[in-house]
């Protein structure tokens, strides 16, 4: 009898907590957790996902956004913390990265077939698609795991009133003595270390001794060394390190030259010409830097089938075109409907853009800086992940930076520390005198 009750309870017990189960991976799957950089997207197609997505399956989804802003903090929480996002936006070699260590999941849009829905991924330009397949690591493709968001190019951004544009076409002009803290440079280590590389060879690179990508992505002991000492060089033109706040610090003409990305630049110069400041940007001639934005689904992922819809609803024409209208970057969609959008016929100089278009695109009228022209694109490089010398990077990274503010921001961070020493000071003289009245009155 009393085995008879325990076999019952037991029974009953795993029955509730198989419910239970099941009751959460209902739930969990009904909800999609997207990590993607802050200001990337326009959010107002989130809501419109999630009904496109039930009228694609009939199921409901409930989209949970989470931001970012370092490549590494996102790698991070999948890596170490395992957290289970279903879909993120890492640069290129994060992608990299993340596919080396297995942390990713193959793209499958064989859902879409099951629910007669377009594959819209297809229209992903071959030219993201094979810049991404550059970055494959023994054994696998990454097309396979990643789908191209946003991408473009770094370069300067520069105000034409104290800069020329002869000037800003060579990354010399970020060491030239005559902008002493006048230069805002990016608080991202391989952004800069890439430029300095390019910088420090550039007559090997123009003599054929050395290809583009090879010095971009050297990351030897001696390459390391030399970023440091050209850094070194560099601080007294630093006015400070920026993620964000440099395009802001331009159109209010409080520096003059920055070294931007190409969508924060055309974010830029439209701010600056509604106040009546002018700012361009250019490429360098030296060569450069073309980075690429994707979507991955990490392997700790509760919600595949949503991950996939979402990423397809994002590569439809419409939704590429409002996302760029939104953030000023470029698209990794290349179909008809988004080169109509972007044809401007008031721009007086035109753009090769048969690398992303297709024939017949060799004389466009687009954004130049969103759309940079053939020539550009063949003078850049894409960055691949630093591998085992990322260690030895990063702490030659927090040396220079550490030792490269400028004068005045070293005297107005004096002047803070000192206003806080006799804030303190003066706080605990006056806690003390109180104590001491305290105590006589006791």
């Amino acid at each position: 009898m009393k085995k008879n009750l325990l076999l019952a309870l037991v029974a009953l017990l795993l029955a509730v907590f198989s419910t239970a189960c099941n009751n959460n991976q209902e739930k969990r799957s009904s909800i999609l957790k997207v990590y993607n950089w802050a200001a990337y997207m326009d959010e107002s197609l989130i809501p419109e996902f999630e009904k496109w997505y039930e009228q694609q399956t009939g199921e409901q989804v409930k989209v949970i956004l989470q931001l970012f802003d370092i490549n590494e903090v996102a790698l991070a929480k999948i890596e170490k913390g395992k957290e289970d996002f279903d879909l993120v936006c890492p640069s290129d070699y994060t992608i990299e990265k993340m596919l080396k260590a297995d942390l990713l999941l193959p793209i499958d849009t064989s859902y879409f077939a099951a629910t007669n829905t377009p594959n819209y991924i297809g229209g992903v330009s071959p030219f993201i698609t094979n810049a991404l397949n550059t970055l494959s690591p023994a054994g696998k493709k990454l097309s396979d795991y990643a789908v191209g968001y946003m991408w473009g190019t770094i370069g300067v951004l520069f105000n034409p009133k104290f800069v020329s544009a002869e000037q800003a076409s060579s990354w010399a002009i970020l060491w030239d003595p005559k902008f002493q803290n006048k230069v805002l440079m990016k608080e991202a280590v391989r952004d800069v270390y890439g430029v300095t590389l390019i910088y420090a060879n550039a007559d090997k690179i123009a003599g054929g001794q050395r290809t583009l990508s090879e010095v971009y992505n050297d990351s030897s002991d001696e390459a390391v060394a030399t970023v440091e000492d050209y850094i070194k060089r560099l601080k007294t033109n630093i006015a400070g390190w920026e993620t964000d706040f440099g395009k802001e610090m331009m159109t209010q003409q409080k520096a003059v030259l920055n070294l931007n990305w190409s969508g924060d630049a055309v974010w830029a110069i439209e701010e600056a010409a509604n106040v009546g400041v002018e700012l361009d940007y250019i490429v360098p001639e030296e060569g450069s830097n073309v980075w690429f934005d994707g979507w991955v689904i990490p392997k700790y992922a509760q919600n595949q089938k949503a991950a996939n819809y979402f990423i397809n609803f994002m590569c439809r024409s419409e939704s590429a075109i409002r996302n760029m209208d939104e953030v000023g970057y470029v698209s990794a969609i290349a179909t008809e409907e988004v080169l109509e959008s972007r044809i401007d016929t008031t721009l007086s100089e035109t753009v090769n853009l048969t690398y992303f278009f297709g024939e017949g695109c060799d004389s466009l009228y687009v954004d130049g800086i969103q759309y940079p022209d053939i020539d550009v694109i063949e003078r850049c490089a894409v960055m691949h992940d630093f591998g085992v010398q990322t260690p030895k990077i990063m702490e030659m990274w927090s040396r220079v930076k550490g030792d490269s503010l400028s004068t005045t921001w070293k005297i107005t961070m004096g002047a803070v520390l000192v206003g806080a020493i006799i804030t303190i000071y003066f706080t605990m003289r006056k806690k003390k005198k109180s104590r001491r009245k305290t105590n006589k009155r006791r």
